[in-house]
């Protein structure tokens, strides 16, 4: 069939991804093949302390993204979407959606972003003893419970975000497991909530004088497959303004941002790995077996089918280095050169191949905002030399993207070194590695193993919400999800592995020593500038 007549019977899956800067949209037929896309740009605010985005504009965010594809649709066969054969949804991970039983908003959105949360991750971390992230959901609830907040006593449903799209979507309160991982510790052979911690959630609420009990409170856990609603005519009304798009659509369960990563790379068997990088950045590991030790760098969560994965999570991913590539583009205007930004991108990523493997001696951080690897709990970016620094171009944007995935190092370096986790193969996507043979070859130096790319890897993980959707529709009979995509998906895809260069390696550890040796600057930084 063409994709014209793939389209017009609905035999296609619709993938849409709330990213830190863009939503994206991605519409595949079942055979993965992307037919379509549609973006939308915003950004984050920081709104009295706290990184959020308005829920309206999440409504305008996700009409102008489907706009956009739907006019994508229509320029490239000729027909406009009535349905598909599934949708998918998928956000940032973390964070704190609070609604009352009227579904009204009843506190700022706290996005991923944010870490103001020290005190509740700590003692719920020492109440599990499992790690439990600034960032994570449940911490963001207790710490308004510490903090004494009014609105806590009204609190019915709290959401991640792509949690509280699909719920506009379909009004089923459900999470994929994955993004469930980044709420609450998961029970990897229940594929569910711990039951243990959530007793001992429910005590610790209850002494603290509320009334809410957890699984009332949090979305319900379902895995990559099952059923998790259908599109209700509002919901259509909400992507589709034109009214064309037709309700009844099944959704998959909604998942994070670091479920959809795994499946866009076919990371989702142990031994298995993926990089994700952009303004966070994070990898993923599927481990063999659960650590043996608690480390408060590592978080604990699970691939879309529930196996265990440790994942080494940074705040700051490409803020910084995006900052430096516009100042450059700033440069080019001023001098009356016409670079267009893609290009620019290039240009200096490849040309940082001429650097000095150990950057000469340059230490940027991008702290936008606080890193929780680092225990730092707020950003000032930074950039510093001394004066026996190799201070060139090329070695200035090799920093940049040394320290781009630099916090990641540190958490990689606790699974690969001191807990002796076994990984085959680690696969990078996003847009950082566009630039062919530049990233994917720091990152292979940086964690020492193969490191492939795919050609599929900037549509990131929009596509791997879209692979989600087409499992639900039309790929549970191919058997697991990890069998979908080894059989149906990434059997004809081919990618590039680059294996790590011992010079690389070296030059890369004596940067991780520099970037250590230097995080108190960044704390005198945040201590010093506070204007």
């Amino acid at each position: 069939m063409t994709p014209k007549e793939l389209i017009g019977q609905g035999r296609t899956a619709l993938g849409i991804e709330f990213g830190s800067t863009r939503i994206k949209g991605v519409l595949i037929d079942y055979e993965g093949n992307v037919l379509a896309v549609g973006e939308h740009v915003w950004e984050n605010h920081l709104e009295n302390g706290i990184w959020t985005y308005p829920l309206s504009e999440v409504d305008e965010g996700l009409r102008s993204c489907y706009s956009a594809l739907r006019n994508d649709v229509k320029e490239k066969y000729g027909i406009v979407p009535e349905t598909f054969g599934a949708i998918g949804v998928s956000a940032m991970m973390h964070g704190y959606i609070a609604l009352d039983k009227d579904d009204r908003q009843l506190a700022p959105f706290q996005t991923w972003r944010n870490t103001n949360t020290t005190e509740a991750a700590d003692e719920l971390t020492g109440l599990f003893q499992f790690n439990i992230p600034l960032r994570w959901s449940a911490a963001h609830l207790y710490q308004r419970m510490l903090d004494e907040e009014a609105h806590v006593k009204e609190v019915a449903s709290v959401f991640t975000l792509a949690a509280y799209v699909h719920y506009k979507l379909t009004g089923q309160k459900v999470i994929g497991v994955g993004d469930a991982a980044g709420m609450f510790p998961i029970d990897s052979d229940a594929l569910d909530y711990d039951e243990g911690m959530v007793q001992k959630f429910d005590a610790l609420m209850t002494k603290k004088g509320y009334a809410l009990k957890l699984r009332e409170v949090f979305p319900k856990v379902l895995v990559a497959g099952q059923d998790a609603g259908v599109l209700t005519e509002a919901g259509a009304a909400l992507i589709d303004e034109t009214g064309a798009l037709k309700a009844g659509i099944p959704l998959c369960p909604p998942e994070g941002d670091a479920g959809t990563g795994m499946v866009a790379t076919n990371s989702v068997a142990p031994r298995t790995g993926n990089l994700s990088a952009g303004t966070s950045t994070f990898a993923m590991v599927v481990l063999e077996k659960q650590l043996d030790e608690l480390h408060r760098e590592i978080d604990m969560v699970t691939t879309p089918s529930g196996f265990p994965c440790a994942m080494s999570h940074a705040n700051n991913g490409t803020s910084d280095l995006n900052a430096w590539v516009g100042l450059f583009k700033e440069f080019c205007d001023l001098m009356g050169i016409e670079a267009d930004m893609g290009k620019l991108f290039g240009k200096l990523y490849t040309n940082s191949l001429k650097g000095d493997p150990d950057c000469g001696g340059l230490l940027p951080y991008g702290y936008y905002s606080g890193e929780n690897i680092t225990f730092i709990n707020e950003g000032r970016p930074l950039f510093v030399r001394t004066p026996n620094s190799v201070f060139n171009l090329a070695n200035f944007m090799r920093a940049n993207l040394y320290t781009s995935i630099g916090a990641v190092k540190l958490g990689m370096d606790i699974l690969l070194k001191d807990e002796g986790v076994k990984l085959d193969r680690i696969m990078g996507h996003g847009g950082l590695f566009k630039t062919p043979g530049v990233m994917q070859r720091y990152l292979a130096a940086a964690v020492n193993t193969p490191v492939t790319v795919m050609a599929t890897a900037s549509e990131g993980g929009a596509w791997g919400i879209a692979l989600l959707a087409a499992y639900l529709a039309d790929g549970k009979r191919d058997g697991k999800l990890e069998d979908y995509l080894d059989k149906r998906i990434f059997a004809q895809l081919t990618g590039d592995a680059v294996e790590p260069d011992p010079a690389d390696v070296e030059g890369f550890e004596v940067f991780t020593k520099h970037y250590v040796a230097g995080l108190p600057i960044e704390t005198a930084a945040i201590e010093a500038v506070d204007w």
